[in-house]
């Protein structure tokens, strides 16, 4: 009975006949290369089709044990790379190679380029870390802490591979990060765990002006903002509660004014930069209208009859008798 490869030379030398071409082989009754070539093909094929279908099968299942994008596709990547190697031992083994040769071939091929490797495989076993330590997880908001070009880059986590991080920053580009560089730097989550990020807003008001009533212009200016958190019970980090409507607290009695702080809660963190800007446009419509003033760098420059000599005109006059007070603003 013909096996399937004297099928297929048959095939072949039937269109070579027709095509005018010539069908290569090694000798009298050894199979023709072109098949062995062709049967390498479609194991490869038929080896890429049976991991799509893996995937397809396994994914759901593997989506609700482990409940992680990142741990899910890597998994999902190394089922689909086992059987395309599979297949691909298939395929070598019909064109001639062994298993001994090609393991040979790996291990001289490695001692070779191993230096160029080694970064590489030190990428892979960081990636392990990051997935294991789980600092932050695919969609979530993270911020790269430091002074280096990419210090105070924002954007979302759009994938994680052992290899590197891929960020899709919120100025529409990407960045792509080792996972040995990840681990170093410093990173601030936005959207673990808890969406809800407390932000703060300074302000410096004169002495002179209504205390109080700046107090409350800070956080009425908050509370009618939609995106800020405005009652509510506590909201809990760790052993410590922190209450969860908008509060202006005196930071400092600075040498121009007194410092106020405004703490509030943002119920999502994608938008922070536009939330401050609309609470600050709704303080300065309502501070315009009350017993408040901004304060701004100024000096009192003093002169009486302790403070030497000082050539001072003021509209045409000598006024020495009697102190000279300027506002230098």
């Amino acid at each position: 009975m013909p096996t399937l490869e004297d099928r297929l030379a048959g095939v072949l030398q039937w269109f070579g006949e027709i095509g005018g071409w010539e069908v290569l082989g090694r000798g009298k009754g050894d199979p023709v290369i072109v098949t062995e070539l062709v049967l390498a093909a479609l194991y490869l094929l038929l080896g890429w089709y049976v991991s799509q279908l893996v995937v397809s099968l396994i994914g759901r299942q593997v989506a609700r044990r482990f409940r992680r994008p990142s741990v899910t596709k890597t998994i999902l990547r190394s089922v689909r790379g086992v059987v395309l190697f599979v297949a691909i031992l298939f395929a070598a083994a019909q064109v001639g190679l062994g298993t001994s040769n090609i393991f040979v071939s790996v291990t001289v091929f490695s001692a070779v380029i191993g230096l160029v490797l080694a970064p590489i495989v030190g990428s892979v076993i960081n990636g392990l870390f990051v997935l294991a330590d789980q600092p932050y997880e695919i969609g979530d908001l993270i911020e790269l802490v430091g002074n280096g070009p990419d210090g105070g880059t924002r954007g979302y986590v759009e994938d994680m591979t052992l290899r590197y991080t891929k960020i899709f920053t919120l100025e529409n580009t990407f960045i792509v990060i080792p996972n040995a560089t990840m681990r170093e730097r410093d990173v601030i989550n936005y959207s673990a765990e808890d969406t809800r990020s407390r932000l703060s807003l300074k302000l410096q008001v004169t002495y002179e002006g209504d205390l109080e009533k700046a107090r409350a212009i800070l956080e009425r200016a908050a509370r009618e903002t939609p995106e800020v958190v405005a009652s509510g019970p506590d909201i809990r980090i760790g052993s410590a509660r922190y209450p969860s409507a908008p509060v202006a607290q005196i930071r400092d009695f600075a040498d121009h004014g007194v410092l106020l702080e405004l703490r509030y809660w943002v119920k999502d963190p994608y938008y922070m930069g536009r939330v401050e800007s609309k609470i600050r446009e709704r303080i300065w419509a309502e501070i315009e209208d009350a017993d408040v003033e901004m304060a701004y760098p100024h000096s009192h420059l003093v002169f009486d009859d302790t403070s030497g000599t000082a050539q001072v005109s003021v509209e045409a006059q000598q006024q020495q008798s009697r102190p000279v007070e300027f506002d230098e603003r």
